[in-house]
């Protein structure tokens, strides 16, 4: 019974250390992890082979037990992915109200955060005559260039640079038109360094009035029902896991509890055939 327990000890143990490497290390380095701990799980083998009593008796106990471990794994994973930032291209909003401010949503993710790059970021109206106005350039730090909206933006951007806003204070009507955010980012590295350019183009609509859209009040109203009932079901599960192997150890204790209750005499006839 002491072997067993240090074995399920030491396979939470490998748990809780999970949990802190996926938070120490990068997206990459994690997937690897997660591929290689919960699909291939090698260290699971390892650790039964420490156990030679446990390996040699599978028994329906065993495998109940091993489905909470995993559970538990797996909604510590869910946990760990949930609190961690993400970087995502989410579209910017295009429909704005007069005399509210509104944020033009620019977002360039960088795949490796491990790579270091200069940016510089230039935002543009583009005229009725197709002719790019610039409006705002950060190079190093934000700056309002001179034109009809100099004062009424705002930097909104983040410190690792994959999110390149900014806001306009005080919308008016002739706010309205397309504004290009142009991303520009260089690479070094050891023996080369590499350029990219990317372009992301927001079509403005100033309304006097908002309109009433629930489809993305719908759409987050789903996505947090999704996350609970999934981890409603896990939870469930472990409890019936543990449930169950509580309920195996009570039958396993009471068999041995009656074993010890009976007679010496009595056991000593418990060995002996009947003859007639």
């Amino acid at each position: 019974m002491q072997t067993q327990n240090t074995c399920y000890q030491m396979l939470f143990e490998r748990v809780w250390s999970l949990v802190f490497c996926l938070e120490q290390h990068t997206f990459l380095e994690e997937t690897r992890l997660i591929w290689k701990i919960v699909f291939r799980i090698p260290w699971i083998q390892t650790q039964w082979r420490e156990c030679p009593r446990q390996l040699s008796q599978r028994t329906p106990n065993m495998r109940t037990r091993i489905r909470v471990i995993l559970y538990s794994l797996l909604l510590l994973v869910l946990v760990v992915q949930v609190s961690r930032p993400v970087c995502v291209d989410v579209p910017s909003e295009t429909e704005a109200v007069v005399g509210n401010p509104m944020k033009l949503t620019c977002i360039s993710c960088m795949k490796r955060e491990e790579v270091s790059a200069e940016t510089r970021v230039d935002w543009y109206y583009i005229s009725p005559d197709d002719e790019p106005i610039p409006i705002y350039l950060f190079d190093g730090h934000p700056r309002d260039l001179e034109g009809p909206w100099r004062g009424r933006l705002v930097w909104n951007g983040s410190k690792d640079l994959q999110e390149l806003s900014i806001s306009i204070l005080n919308v008016t009507m002739n706010d309205t038109g397309t504004y290009n955010c142009v991303v520009f980012r260089q690479f070094e590295f050891d023996s080369y360094s590499h350029s990219v350019t990317k372009t992301l183009v927001i079509n403005l609509v100033v309304r006097e009035e908002a309109s009433d859209d629930t489809t993305a009040l719908y759409s987050e109203i789903m996505m947090y029902v999704l996350l609970v009932f999934l981890t409603c079901w896990l939870l469930v599960e472990m409890v019936y896991c543990y449930r169950k192997i509580s309920k195996s150890d009570e039958q396993a204790q009471d068999t041995a509890t009656n074993y010890l209750a009976i007679p010496s005499e009595n056991k000593d006839n418990l060995g002996v055939p009947v003859t007639e």
